[in-house]
């Protein structure tokens, strides 16, 4: 799955052993956070739910990707540019649970995991690039 001129393809770099690990790192980010959520749509709305279990989600996140996906030592400079990623990612999803709950009706106990599989490829380059380093290419 090459290109001719012997660099990676983009389904190349979509089906390696790192995306894998970000995805079951993903999972495991997923599952911890959509209980949380879940705890706390008990007591709170679903907005302040989804923000307070996505903040917790974040620290486990890096955590994971930094040890288990990408092999890299936990770094404080790291670790204070991570949440740059998902201060982005967190605009464009809460717009979407507003739309999916408001607009199209669906139910809030679902719209997290629906959102965060709209914005997986996406928070796999940008986390990695702030984890592994300006400095290093992206398909390695």
């Amino acid at each position: 799955m090459r290109a001719e001129n012997g660099r990676h393809t983009w389904l190349t770099k979509l089906i390696s052993k790192e995306f894998f690990k970000f995805v079951i790192s993903g999972g495991i980010n997923t599952l911890v956070t959509y209980i949380f959520y879940l705890l706390l749509l008990m007591f709170l709305g679903y907005s302040l739910s989804y923000t307070i279990s996505y903040v917790s989600g974040i620290f486990l996140s890096y955590y994971l990707n930094s040890v288990f996906v990408f092999k890299e030592k936990i770094s404080f400079i790291k670790f204070l540019k991570f949440p740059v990623v998902y201060l982005i990612q967190y605009l464009i999803n809460i717009v979407m649970v507003y739309l999916f709950v408001e607009k199209l009706q669906v139910s809030p106990l679902l719209v997290p995991l629906i959102v965060i599989i709209i914005s997986m490829p996406i928070t796999f380059v940008i986390s990695k690039l702030i984890i592994k380093g300006k400095g290093r290419e992206v398909h390695e």
